[in-house]
């Protein structure tokens, strides 16, 4: 039986075919679903990623050529292999024009069908693999800055990557933890084989370890056909145990004595498979604190932490705060092919002054609405300040209700003036230092001072 940790889909409205066919695949090892017809198909697509679909031609509603031409329209990169059993050559042809890899007529002989897969999952495994490298290549491009910190922490993942050692990163929510992960497997020597993530504070307690160690065939109610766990899928990569200080203390056990005999058992299974996994965990809680209160076993948090790594909040190195604005916000408006926008010297003074509690995902989620909500290509102190969180408008304390502005055009003139004036207290009546200050040009401040009627 080979071990594989590829995910097949099957959609054919003959149960009789889809039985024969999972059972021939489930028996070489790979993990099966499978689906009457096109529309139980889009619904395993939304939550699953296969390796391969079987798709048949003859399907009751949309047929199968149908189904495919609507999978190349939406880029979808699952690989098909089309079956029928009134095959003709004009219909082959045009399978393959649409982007099959292979066409098969029934009735399938194991051996076609397992020597067509094969092919078809070594040619879709080699593209994932040249993914991988571009990305590897990159080096971590996601992890930005040039302030002694980030140049820190890079150096300790340069350092660490190209061992076998288990890393244990720690940090708060939003601070890319899982990036540092990844940067480590891009940098070391299985770059090339799968990058497995799993979310322990996401998936139910008595769901985790079939979720992570997989299951047989009937091993419990539901458990309709084998299911490889998420160490079986990383086989030969890393396997990233995010959050792990959620994870509930029956699971712990299991997971200490995986990686202490490195290898597993399925739930419901009696045979022990050999694993070649290497493992990173993260989380944004303290870890010592939970040992000592005996929340997490001690030997665990041993076996985790070989190589700690901590990633820094933005806070603690706000000094990259400009590079990494720039570049997402750069970044957002080239995918959406939109004219590039740049922060005025006041907006980035402004981001430099937030306390940034979600970190750098809080100011990437920024940049993305600052990109979507703001219409011009620079942008203002008043704009910035309008989309961050907890923003209170300037107030001028010597202005009475009855003197405060009727409509929204004397409002922002009001708030305007208001600003630029005590810009200029702050330089002295200095223009040229109150423009770098509000981010715009000397001229332009001059125009807006006679225009709101202030003294120049």
């Amino acid at each position: 039986m080979s071990m594989t940790r590829d995910l097949i889909l099957i959609v054919d409205d003959e149960p009789n075919i889809r039985n024969l066919l999972a059972g021939v695949l489930q028996d070489e090892g790979y993990s099966v679903m499978c689906a009457k017809d096109t529309v139980e198909a889009r619904a395993i697509l939304k939550s699953k990623s296969p390796s391969l679909m079987l798709l048949d031609v003859q399907l009751p509603g949309q047929d199968g050529l149908s189904f495919l031409r609507d999978l190349q329209n939406e880029k979808h990169e699952t690989p098909v292999i089309m079956m029928s059993g009134h095959g003709t050559i004009a219909t082959a042809v045009k399978a393959t024009r649409l982007g099959a890899m292979d066409f098969i007529e029934k009735p399938i002989l194991a051996e076609r069908l397992l020597l067509s897969l094969a092919n078809g999952l070594r040619l879709n495994h080699l593209k994932t693999e040249n993914q991988n490298l571009q990305t590897a290549l990159a080096g971590g491009s996601e992890l930005i800055g040039s302030g002694k910190a980030m140049e820190e922490l890079r150096a300790a993942i340069a350092q660490a990557a190209p061992s076998e050692a288990r890393v244990l990163i720690t940090g708060e929510n939003g601070t890319g933890k899982e990036l540092i992960a990844r940067a480590l497997h891009q940098l070391s020597p299985r770059r090339l084989k799968p990058f497995i993530k799993v979310n322990c504070a996401a998936i139910p307690s008595e769901l985790l370890e079939s979720e992570l160690f997989g299951h047989e065939r009937g091993a419990f109610t539901g458990a309709v056909s084998r299911r490889l766990g998420k160490f079986e899928q990383a086989q030969g990569g890393a396997l990233l145990l995010d959050e792990i200080g959620d994870m509930n203390p029956t699971t712990q056990a299991k997971l200490l004595r995986v990686l202490e005999e490195g290898e597993l058992e399925r739930v419901g299974g009696s045979g022990t498979i050999k694993l070649d996994v290497r493992i990173f965990s993260s989380t944004n809680r303290n870890l010592d604190s939970l040992r000592q209160s005996e929340k997490f076993r001690e030997d665990l948090y041993h076996r985790l932490k070989v190589v700690p790594l901590h990633a820094p909040a933005l806070r603690d190195h706000g000094e990259d705060i400009q590079e990494l604005a720039e570049h997402f916000l750069t970044e957002f408006c080239i995918n959406e092919g939109r004219p590039e926008k740049h922060l005025s010297a006041g907006a980035m003074e402004k981001l430099r002054q937030y306390s940034w509690p979600g970190n750098v995902r809080e100011l990437k989620n920024l940049m993305e609405r600052i990109m979507i909500m703001i219409p011009g290509q620079e942008v203002s102190i008043l704009e910035l300040q309008e989309l961050l969180p907890g923003f209170v408008p300037v107030a001028d304390n010597e202005t009475s209700e009855s003197d405060s502005p009727q409509n929204l055009s004397d409002y922002l003139a009001h708030q305007e003036k208001i600003m630029i004036s005590k810009t200029l207290k702050k330089t002295d009546g200095n223009v040229a230092a109150a423009a770098r200050m509000l981010g715009v040009d000397r001229a332009n401040l001059h125009r807006r001072l006679q225009k709101l009627g202030l003294r120049d």
